[in-house]
C-alpha cells in the first residue's frame, strides 16, 4: 500500500505571513496547503491525511487553540507547530499541554521554522508506520477462530502441545491440528514468531515468557 503524500498545512489570517510560509515551505519541495481560515481548514481537511499543520494562535473566529481541540476530538493525529506574535505563557503551556509539537514566535527565523517540520513530519510517518503496524498484528490475530485463540497466547507463552491439551482437555493430536493452523493463519513458520505476534499485540509480556520443551 502506497503511502499517503505528507502535506503541510498552514493556517494563518495575515495574507502576507501565509503566502511567504507557503513560499519557503515550498521552496525546499514540501507540499503545501494554506488556509486563511481555520473553520475552512477543519472543513476541508481529510483524516487519513499525513503531515503537519502550522497554526497561527490569534484568528478571527476560530483561533489556533480552537483549531487544536476540533482535531483532537477528531482524533487527529497531525503534529501542531503553533507560531504567534502575541504568546503569553498561559498560551504556550495550554497549548503544550494539549499536545503541540512546537511553539515559535514571529517574526520566526526561518531555517528554525524548516527544521521544525521537517522533525515534525518525520516523527508523524514514525508514529503512523508504528499504528499501521500494529493495527496489522491486530487484523492477524483476529483471523483465528476461538478454539485457535485458546491454543495461540499458552503457544506463544512456550507451552508444549501436551501442556496445552491437558489445560484444554484434548487430545494431542487435536492441539497439534490447532497449532498448525494458528500458525499458517498468520503466517509465520517458528513458534518464536507466534510470541513475537503476541508481544506485539500486548496480549504477552517479554519477561514472562517460559522455555518451551516442545
Amino acid at each position: 500500500m502506497t503511502d499517503t503524500p505528507s502535506t503541510v498545512y498552514v493556517v494563518d489570517d495575515d495574507a502576507g505571513m501565509l503566502e511567504s510560509t507557503q513560499w519557503l515551505l515550498e521552496s525546499v519541495g514540501l507540499r503545501v496547503a494554506a488556509f486563511r481560515d481555520g473553520r475552512q481548514f477543519l472543513d476541508t481537511l481529510d483524516m487519513v491525511q499525513s503531515g503537519c499543520v502550522i497554526l497561527d494562535v490569534r484568528m478571527p473566529g476560530l483561533g489556533g487553540l480552537n483549531v487544536q481541540e476540533e482535531l483532537q476530538k477528531r482524533g487527529s493525529r497531525l503534529p501542531i507547530i503553533f507560531v504567534s506574535g502575541h504568546a503569553d505563557v498561559p498560551i504556550v503551556v495550554r497549548a503544550f499541554k494539549s499536545g503541540a509539537f512546537d511553539f515559535i514566535e514571529k517574526p520566526f527565523n526561518e531555517q528554525l521554522l524548516l527544521d521544525s517540520v521537517q522533525q515534525a513530519l518525520q516523527d508523524h510517518q514514525q508514529t503512523s508506520q508504528q499504528q499501521r503496524g500494529d493495527d496489522d498484528t491486530d487484523a492477524l490475530i483476529g483471523t483465528l477462530t476461538r478454539r485457535e485463540r485458546d491454543v495461540f497466547l499458552p503457544l506463544a507463552q512456550g507451552y508444549t502441545s501436551r501442556e496445552i491439551a491437558d489445560r484444554l482437555e484434548v487430545g494431542i493430536k487435536t492441539i497439534d491440528l490447532y497449532r498448525s493452523r494458528v500458525m499458517k493463519r498468520l503466517g509465520v513458520d517458528r513458534v518464536p514468531d507466534v510470541t513475537g505476534i503476541a508481544v506485539a499485540a500486548g496480549l504477552l509480556n517479554p519477561l514472562n515468557l517460559r522455555n518451551s520443551t516442545d
